[in-house]
């Protein structure tokens, strides 16, 4: 099979590997596809720590073709959507339900302390606990299970309920993903801030009840005028002036929630007594649940996600370092990657 194998920091090569044999609780998935995101790009240039040579790729879909011996749920031909983060099952995060904090988590391609071969390859090799079926769903639209996953966990951290108001920085792939999904919680309204005019459009087409041009004016006071202060900031970009932005319009006893991927040495500064004066939270979240990666792919089956819009490019193996640098350029938004010519 054919597989693009992270070789070295910024160095990628397509490359024939051996089909993978499923042990006997695991099967065998011909990935049908698998997106490119953000946590690929860090890895790439070595900004997370990884053991070279290694397959990433960690929001795929596919058939399954082979069973392990003890496999009985499952069946050759089955549509699936992998979760890629394999938890121990034993600690004491893994028996209260909080699986994204397991302290012996397996990562299928993706960001973590045990890295395993993912699906920027024909066919990946995972546990038959870590797929779920998506029925007649575009792989394409079933690889965004595993980033809806991350934003189901993400709004459970939020607080956000019915009629709570939120200002979301950032409307990328995952900004718009976590936009969707407020909306399904009843959060109004909802305020969304983002310097592209294209990825601003989209926000509003899929109901951004205020759409805002950070560089027309200040954010924070622009939402401020509109709708006043939020019950809930959710920064979805990485770096500190958005999180301080997304801090600056949470209202007293609201919540801030840092979902963007900082810089693992960035720093800021917060007032501890303003914190404690004004009741406020600010929290991070972290990947996905077992439970939330389960109730993405359903939304994503009955339609509740709207995932069309959010797939701009198709690419093959040999494309995915091209595909890293429109990223960075903030060209497009989603890019899902085929690994072969077989549905």
């Amino acid at each position: 099979m054919r597989v693009a194998s992270l070789t070295d920091i910024g160095e990628m090569e397509v490359e024939e590997r051996e089909r993978p044999e499923p042990e006997p609780s695991e099967v065998v998935v011909r990935v049908g596809a698998c997106g490119v995101c953000s946590t690929d790009l860090h890895m790439y240039h070595g900004s997370f720590a990884v053991d070279f040579p290694v397959v990433l790729g960690h929001e795929s879909a596919g058939t399954v073709t082979e069973l392990g011996d003890d496999v009985s749920e499952l069946e050759p031909g089955d549509r699936v959507a992998v979760n890629p983060a394999v938890p121990c099952g034993a600690c004491s995060y893994c028996k209260r339900g909080e699986t994204n904090l397991c302290d012996n988590a397996t990562a299928i391609g993706g960001a973590g302390d045990r890295i395993i071969d993912g699906s920027f390859a024909e066919y990946v090799r995972v546990p038959a606990s870590n797929v779920e079926k998506v029925g007649d769903l575009p792989f394409h639209h079933a690889a965004l299970a595993e980033p809806l996953g991350c934003c189901i966990h993400a709004a459970d951290r939020s607080g956000v309920g019915q009629g709570d108001s939120v200002a979301l920085v950032g409307a990328g792939p995952i900004g718009l993903l976590m936009l969707q999904t407020l909306r399904n919680r009843g959060a109004s309204p909802i305020a969304v801030s983002e310097l592209d005019p294209k990825r601003r459009e989209l926000a509003a087409e899929m109901g951004a009840d205020l759409v805002v041009d950070p560089e027309a004016g200040d954010p924070v006071e622009t939402i401020r005028e509109e709708i006043g202060e939020v019950d809930a900031g959710i920064e979805v970009v990485g770096l500190v002036p958005t999180i301080q932005q997304a801090y600056d319009v949470t209202a007293k006893g609201g919540n801030t929630l840092i979902v963007g991927v900082p810089k693992q040495e960035a720093t800021m500064e917060i007032s501890p007594f303003e914190l404690y004066y004004n009741d406020l939270d600010i929290r991070g979240t972290f990947a996905l649940t077992q439970d939330s990666f389960e109730r993405a792919v359903s939304l994503l089956r009955q339609g509740r996600i709207d995932a069309a819009p959010l797939v701009t490019e198709e690419i093959g193996l040999k494309d995915i370092p091209t595909a890293f640098e429109r990223m960075e350029n903030n060209e497009g938004l989603k890019k899902v990657v085929i690994p072969s010519d077989n549905e």
